[in-house]
């Protein structure tokens, strides 16, 4: 510890700024798992495009990596505008040595509070306020992160299961349909999900559904 003491205190101010700055950047990759599923529209697009795939009944297809990565892209593009302010008002700031890693933090915090505050409800924002016993914030400044970020989390939650149950509906349509007609015909043995399954996906290709999916998801937010 000593000598980790006296290497900051023998260093010149730009190695303690590389050393900050390399600090930061280590702390922002260990958390930015957590900051990107529960901070930005992520769990959104990630559950809608996973209820596409049920309702669908392609089991695997299109896979795991796939819808993972579509999302991520997805994500990338919705919050580059947040990120962007992040990058002007606290990154850049910071890295020149203009502002505190506390102003930084303050600073950095603004744009995502933004962006959260526009899709939590405010019945969710009331929940988490009451339980913790804070008085009602006068801007959106004043909320603090741990309130808003589980509060943000289970609206996304709700919003993107109302989606899914969107989506579930014509194909829901298309089994009763294919069933009805089976047990009609006598062929209550065969699986209506063998003969329901190409009729979804013909129907999901010609309504162009994947361009359908993405567009809803840009225009929610």
């Amino acid at each position: 510890m000593n000598e980790f003491m006296q290497f900051f205190n023998n260093s010149s101010p730009e190695n303690v700024s590389t050393s900050v700055q390399l600090l930061l950047l280590l702390t922002v990759l260990s958390l930015a798992p957590s900051i990107l599923i529960l901070m930005t529209c992520f769990t959104r697009i990630v559950i809608v495009l996973s209820f596409v795939r049920t309702a669908l009944a392609t089991q695997q297809m299109p896979p795991n990596q796939v819808i993972v990565g579509l999302s991520l892209f997805l994500t990338f593009f919705i919050m580059a505008p947040t990120f962007q302010e992040v990058n002007d008002k606290a990154l850049t700031p910071l890295f020149n040595e203009k502002i505190t890693l506390e102003q930084a933090y303050d600073n950095a915090a603004v744009p995502f509070k933004e962006f959260m505050s526009k899709q939590t409800r405010q019945k969710d924002l009331a929940l988490f306020l009451q339980y913790s016993g804070a008085e009602k914030p006068k801007s959106i400044e004043d909320i603090p992160l741990t309130t808003l970020i589980p509060a943000f989390a289970i609206s996304e939650l709700k919003t993107a299961f109302q989606i899914g149950f969107m989506i579930f509906i014509p194909f829901l349509v298309i089994d009763m349909i294919v069933a009805s007609i089976l047990m009609s015909m006598g062929m209550m043995m065969l699986p209506p999900v063998m003969i329901s399954l190409p009729f979804k996906i013909l129907l999901f290709v010609l309504v162009d559904g994947w361009y359908l999916v993405v567009k809803s998801l840009l225009e929610s937010f």
